[in-house]
């Protein structure tokens, strides 16, 4: 009776990236007819012998990914003993980023897996921003990192996005006279809020250009000087009600406000 393939993957964390490595190898013979047995998590000593007195048993072989390194040095020692092909997956491009780019691995497994998880929560910090851009739906106030509040071209869709970048979950709540603030801007906490504010020479000079981009008249009620300054005023007596920090964003670059907002939430939320 033929003996069964087997591949015995071992991992200090999830062992996924092994696995995917033992199966696209095994395609290459017979269509990838290999058993793969993984062991995920193991972390010590006994772990290592409970798959090396298995892996005797049977034609087999062992894949690991293994950057703890006591563990490492173990079972290739282990391996050799009882005569096991063991293949190190890690360790070759390890060491040649180590040469190449003169720096030292951190030997911490789970480390992708960490990497994973910051990137899940900067996609969902990123749907939630354009979810509750623009007030589309107030119910984002109350589950937001940062509500950004002003006038129309505050910057406030793009200061949004390049926080939810960096993970911050984001609602932002334009301020127009003709429309309450939505009841929920007063019901969270002051030091979730920033207002945003901009001076009226440099906000005419941008409405404009966006009237302009649009194809209309620059002389449109949106951009009129007198029209600016009724929206700020109002702008700012809501400011206050609410009670937030205010910044103001003329002739600032999205980044130089964003590390603003930044280091005033720090502030706020640090007392």
């Amino acid at each position: 009776m033929e003996q069964r393939e087997v591949v015995y993957v071992i991992s200090d964390s999830v062992g996924e990236t092994a696995e995917l490595v033992v199966k696209a190898v095994a395609t290459q013979f017979n269509g990838g007819h290999v058993e793969i047995r993984r062991n995920s998590y193991v972390d010590d000593i006994e772990d290592i012998e409970d798959v090396l007195m298995l892996a005797k048993k049977e034609k087999s072989l062992i894949a690991y990914t293994i950057v703890i390194t006591n563990l490492k040095e173990y079972l290739d020692k282990r391996a050799m003993e009882e005569g096991i092909p063991a293949i190190d997956l890690l360790s070759p491009l390890m060491n040649a980023f180590e040469s190449r780019f003169d720096k030292e691995p951190h030997h911490q497994p789970g480390m992708m897996r960490k990497l994973d998880d910051e990137y899940f929560r900067k996609i969902e910090a990123i749907e939630f921003a354009v979810k509750y851009d623009d007030g589309r739906d107030p119910r984002g106030i109350l589950k937001a990192d940062i509500v950004l509040i002003g006038v129309s071209r505050t910057s406030k869709t793009p200061l949004s996005m390049f926080l939810a970048h960096k993970r911050y979950k984001v609602a932002n709540v334009p301020i127009v006279p003709e429309v309450p603030p939505p009841d929920e801007l007063f019901q969270i906490p002051r030091k979730n809020c920033i207002g945003l504010i901009i001076s009226p020479n440099k906000l005419n000079e941008i409405r404009k250009e966006r009237l302009k981009a649009l194809g209309l008249g620059s002389q449109a009620n949106y951009a009129s000087y007198q029209r600016i300054l009724e929206e700020l005023d109002y702008a700012e007596k809501i400011m206050k009600r609410v009670g937030c920090p205010v910044i103001n964003v003329s002739n600032k670059a999205i980044e130089e406000t964003a590390g603003l907002i930044l280091d005033v939430l720090k502030k706020e939320r640090s007392f």
